[in-house]
Formats: C-alpha cells, structure tokens, sequence
C-alpha cells in the first residue's frame, strides 16, 4: 500500500478518530523523535547542524508550520531531538510530502547527511496527533527579539480507553486549559495521539520562562480553587480517566520557530 493510500485508509479506521468534520478544521501535529546517544559520531551536533541548514529551510519552502525543533533537557532516553510540524489537515501533509521528495535541493542534502561516516543517530520514533477543539491549532509564543529562550514541557496522560480519553480530553476542553492560562502555563499544543505509541493517549506542550516560573506556576496550578474542585468531580478524577502520565523538560534548539 502506498503512503497515500495508508493515510487515508488508516485515518478512516482509526477507532478514537475524531469526526471528519474535525479532522478539516483542526491542525494535525507531527512529531519526530531522534533517538541519539554521546558517542564518537557526534550525533548531537551532526543533527543539530542538519536540521538548522537544510531541515528547516526545506520545510519551511514546502509550507509546513508552525514548527519547533527541540532538544531533551530532562527525562528519560536523552539525548533525543523533537521536531514538531503542523499541518492544517492530513491532506495537507500529504502535499507537504510530496514537496519535500521533489525539492533537489534537500535531498541532495539529506544524501549527503546519509553517506556520513557512522552513524547520525540511534532511531527515529514519531506520532502524530489531532489538535483539540479548544486550541485548534499551535499557538507560538510571543517573540520580543530579545528574551532569553524558554524551556518547554511536553506531558503525555494515557487513559484506560478511548471514552476516558474523551473525557479527559473534555475536561481539558471544557476547564482545565482556561485554569492553565490563569495560572501562568502557557499553551502551545494539546492533540489526541492518532498514531504512536501507548495509546489511547493525549500529549500537550506547555512553556515557561525559566525553571523557577515552571515551579512556581504549577504551584499556582496545584493551589487553584477551580482546579481543586474538578480534579474530584465525579467522572473527572485520575483514578478514573488517567493511567499513566510522563513528562520531559525541552529547551528550544538555536534556530527553533518555536522557542
């Protein structure tokens, strides 16, 4: 079966996908995980260098955005890369796919990237996600030119099945997203995972501006009085709709859109 005719098929047989009606009004999310270890070959730098000079320019040529590239700061697996793309739709990275192939320019530079000596890095794993209704699609924070970067945290909360999933997705919807903002987390990205690992689950991003704010600000979350009562409302606590969460702590790579 050729890639055009998997994202269709399989975009129809997902069992928790959402209505189509969704799928054409909210941002599909790619991410790409690069799974490196510190070694002779220099993996970090080798990918770090060919994302920023030829990734990047290649993506952006192809209409893929908004986008972030990411390095592990805290947790499990590191030293790995994130990539996030976003597309308005999966036929939309279907055309952004086919450019990617038909742009020389790139892949003369992705051989290049190939033919090095040893080896670029250990695996590649990726998801993709479908953006929730109440953040339809990624939101960049603001840039003064001037701010130091921030550090990003990417959370996945895996539910028992898909009608957990969905509650827990609409308890973000409904309430917990809005107690984030007010607390001084800041949204980036929330999607439902449609393929990946671990499903059914959920992964989001949220930003700060250093570590102390991140402590500080779910402090603040922890504490909140709306919070506090949602998290024991009936059909909403974690025993109910949560089996398992992890976290990461990513600093935005130099060149980084998103940062």
């Amino acid at each position: 079966m050729d890639r055009r005719n998997f994202l269709r098929t399989s975009a129809a047989a997902a069992l928790a996908a959402p209505a189509l009606s969704a799928m054409d009004r909210n941002a599909i999310i790619e991410m790409r995980y690069v799974r490196m270890r510190n070694c002779a070959d220099n993996q970090v730098h080798r990918n770090a260098e060919f994302t920023g000079n030829q990734l990047l320019p290649a993506v952006q040529r192809a209409g893929i955005g908004p986008v972030g590239f990411f390095m592990s700061m805290i947790g499990p697996d590191s030293p790995f890369m994130l990539a996030i793309f976003s597309y308005p739709s999966l036929s939309a990275m279907e055309v952004a796919y086919d450019k990617l192939r038909a742009d020389r320019e790139y892949q003369k530079a992705l051989t290049a990237f190939n033919s090095l000596p040893g080896q670029n890095f250990v695996r590649m794993e990726g998801a993709l996600l479908h953006a929730f209704d109440s953040i339809p699609n990624i939101e960049v924070p603001k840039q003064d030119g001037n701010r130091p970067p921030r550090i990003f945290e990417l959370r996945t909360y895996e539910s028992p099945n898909s009608k957990t999933l969905r509650q827990k997705i609409k308890m973000f919807n409904d309430s917990e997203i809005a107690v984030f903002r007010r607390c001084g987390i800041l949204p980036v990205f929330f999607g439902e995972t449609l393929f990946g690992r671990n499903m059914p689950n959920l992964t989001y991003m949220v930003a700060f501006d250093d570590l102390a704010a991140r402590e500080k600000a779910w402090r603040t979350f922890g504490s909140d009085p709306e919070w506090k009562k949602l998290r024991v409302m009936p059909g909403y606590t974690d025993a109910e709709i949560v089996s398992n969460v992890s976290n990461v702590i990513l600093r935005p790579m130099r060149f980084s859109p998103i940062r």
